[in-house]
């Protein structure tokens, strides 16, 4: 066992071993999905916050195991386009989800403050990501100073998010609005809310095993197949990476829970941005954002692109749009082909 744990897997038991965890993965999204919305209720946090900070948190775990596996393993640009790729796939999933959702442009019926500010927020952390790939290549106990600078940026914003005093700027209310209110009080007989908690980290515990199985797998793949790194982290791990949030937000949207779909998607690419400080503190062959090649680069700029354009399509509200899609959605459709496609050539 410690030789499988530690020495390189062959190529189809990478391949197996991928695929399962990869399904894993998915199972587990589910099961978070339901938790989710039922916490977000019983702590009244909303599901936009909730959502955004617990939920993302949970649904990242693989992906942060991945870009730390990674890293260490002296496979940095891996690490970096696993996390960067994942959030252009994750951004993916609010075009898989207005799918899923009927009614109206999922985007319309989730109108949220919050929403909008963690938009934001993420885009901020990607420029800030972006900034450091070019900044002089210096670091402190082999850590990049733009790594404190993201943490900093990500909890002042968090805190800004959090306040509750009236805001400024509110939604406009239509008939297709879900508002994001706790749900009724809970009826006797349910699973008290401690159950709840410890089912949500056994089963975010679970993602994260399989986080570290698909990062050993990928290695595997990059160096037995030739396939570039940037490659493989932005597509296999991004996808797979992606997966939880994509099922949760697609679970969400069947429940009625339309905010709590969109808030783990932006929220779990705010933290995905973090898993960059994460791999660089893992990495210690320098600087991890230095590392990023022109695979890499285009990844970052196309995940601040699609991010735009979900926040775009936040703003704008439409009701409906292309193909059962708003602008946004297509548009999130083919900026993420197009990616792909050049990364594949």
């Amino acid at each position: 066992m410690p030789d499988f744990l530690t020495s390189s897997w062959p190529l189809g038991w990478s391949v197996v071993l991928f695929l399962a965890a990869g399904a894993l993965t998915v199972v587990g999204g589910v099961r978070l999905a339901g938790l989710g919305d039922t916490l977000a209720d019983r702590t009244g946090q909303g599901e936009a916050l909730f959502g955004a900070v617990f939920f993302g948190l949970m649904t990242s775990l693989s992906g942060i195991v991945m870009t730390t596996v990674t890293a260490a393993g002296n496979h940095p640009e891996l690490a970096y386009s696993n996390a960067v790729g994942g959030i252009a796939a994750q951004t993916l999933a609010v075009a898989v989800a207005d799918l899923a959702y009927r009614r109206v442009n999922l985007e319309h019926a989730a109108a949220s403050l919050e929403n909008v500010l963690f938009g934001s927020l993420l885009i901020g952390l990607l420029g800030i990501v972006l900034m450091a790939v070019y900044s002089p290549e210096i670091t402190v106990l082999g850590v990049h100073p733009a790594s404190l600078v993201l943490v900093g940026f990500y909890w002042g914003g968090l805190r800004l998010i959090l306040d509750r005093r009236r805001p400024m700027w509110v939604a406009v209310r239509t008939r297709e609005t879900v508002p994001d209110a706790p749900a009724a009080a809970v009826p006797a007989g349910e699973r008290r809310t401690r159950t709840l908690w410890a089912e949500f980290v056994a089963v975010g515990a679970t993602v994260m095993a399989g986080g570290w199985v698909i990062a050993r797998a990928a290695e595997t793949l990059v160096d037995s197949t030739g396939l570039r790194a940037g490659f493989v982290g932005a597509v296999f791990m991004g996808i797979v990476n992606a997966l939880p949030e994509a099922v949760t937000a697609v679970a969400a949207v069947r429940r009625g829970a339309v905010t709590l779909a969109i808030a783990a998607v932006i929220g779990g690419n705010c933290l995905d941005v973090l898993n960059l400080v994460i791999g660089d503190i893992a990495y210690r062959g320098g600087s991890l954002y230095h590392t990023a090649q022109p695979d890499e680069l285009l990844l970052t700029a196309s995940a601040l692109v699609m991010t735009t354009v979900l926040l775009g399509g936040l703003l704008v509200r439409q009701e409906r749009g292309w193909w059962r899609l708003g602008f946004d959605g297509v548009l999130l459709v083919v900026i993420y082909a197009g990616t792909v496609a050049v990364l594949a050539f």
